[in-house]
């Protein structure tokens, strides 16, 4: 094995031991980086609201002042309304498991079958571990969990927002200082790009979840179901997650109102409308809003969640692929990073096009 061989292979060696020391190290201090993530999308989202205040001659630290008490705000109403919801879930659950013990018994009638077939059925179909309340709200219960941590660590994730949107107004003066004036303007030029593209693709993207969750939601409370509320905060939060999370987001409200009611005429419009929103948000308006920033390679997406929920469970599913995405925008805006931009894309295309009007 010649010198460039072994280079080569002490590369690989040292790449795979930093990638295991980065995962091992994002998971071990998860309570301190998951709220400095979320104060991180936060921050971003209220951006252009802070700096309008600015612009409007109003100092820094009342314009945070503003921005932290509607944080608050918004916060308590969400959680009374989210514990709330599940709460009224896990009481009326057992309802839910009389009806599917009932639709069961129509099956078992209409197929005329015998004690023991209808036993062999039941058991071939697993009714009795569907049935049981861990089962069924595992994953509720790990999402709302979850945000619960995050509420828990609320404090601390307004300590971050103060200083990431004190970041906002002292970075480009920081810059003008270490450099000179021409290689200051060329730093302060891609610093703006990269905070305008991470800002429009956190902005947009929190913005139509809540759209698709509130819309969702109105749906719902429409068509009279149950838990409406905890349903809309259900699609908003899965709306982060590509393909996998709508399909979970409708599942939940789906097949509690099949339950809940008993002609199918109801849930059934009620499904096909979420699924309607679902699709016209998420592939019609999303793409042409987003562009290139949701043009992502679909095993590059598929091994995020995956190792987003192995490092940070339920929360980490839902935050990696804004967070890889984020690392698209910022990388795909340095000619040395490019090709990785490239190769994380799915349509190779679009990002050339860039790369040769750049």
């Amino acid at each position: 094995m010649n010198s460039g061989d072994n280079n080569k292979f002490l590369n690989i060696v040292a790449g795979l031991f930093l990638a295991g020391f980065s995962v091992y190290v994002l998971k071990e201090l998860s309570s301190i980086l998951i709220p400095f993530v979320m104060a991180i999308f936060i921050a971003f989202a209220f951006q252009p609201f802070y700096n309008l205040m600015l612009k409007k001659k109003i100092p820094s630290f009342l314009a945070i002042t503003v921005i932290l008490l509607i944080i608050i705000i918004i916060a308590n109403i969400a959680g009374v309304f989210i514990v709330t919801g599940a709460n009224s879930f896990a009481d009326n659950f057992k309802l839910y498991e009389e009806k599917l013990i009932g639709i069961f018994n129509s099956v078992i009638i209409s197929l005329d079958l015998s004690a023991e077939e209808a036993s062999n059925f039941y058991n071939s179909l697993k009714i009795s571990n569907l049935l049981k309340n861990e089962s069924v709200t595992n994953f509720i219960t790990g999402i709302l969990t979850g945000f619960a941590g995050v509420f828990g660590d609320f404090i601390l994730i307004l300590f971050y927002v103060i200083f990431i949107l004190s970041e906002f107004t002292s970075i480009k003066e920081r810059v003008s200082r270490a450099f000179s004036k021409e290689k200051a303007d060329k730093v302060s030029f891609t610093l703006d790009k990269i905070f305008e593209d991470v800002r429009t693709y956190i902005t947009w993207k929190i913005i139509l979840s809540l759209i698709l969750g509130v819309l969702s939601g109105l749906v719902l409370f429409l068509f009279g179901s149950d838990f409406y509320f905890l349903w809309g905060f259900l699609i908003f939060l899965m709306h982060f997650i590509p393909s996998i999370g709508a399909l979970i987001a409708i599942a939940f409200p789906s097949i509690t109102m099949f339950l809940q009611f008993d002609n199918i005429f109801t849930p059934l419009i009620a499904t096909i409308i979420l699924i309607v929103l679902q699709n016209v948000i998420g592939n019609i308006i999303e793409p042409k809003v987003l562009g290139d920033n949701l043009n992502l390679s679909p095993l590059l997406l598929l091994l995020s969640l995956f190792m987003g929920g192995y490092i940070w469970g339920i929360i980490g599913m839902i935050l990696s692929v804004p967070i890889v995405s984020i690392i698209k925008i910022i990388i795909k805006n340095f000619d040395s990073s490019k090709n990785i931009a490239i190769l994380m894309s799915y349509k190779e295309e679009i990002i050339i096009e860039n790369q040769t009007k750049n």
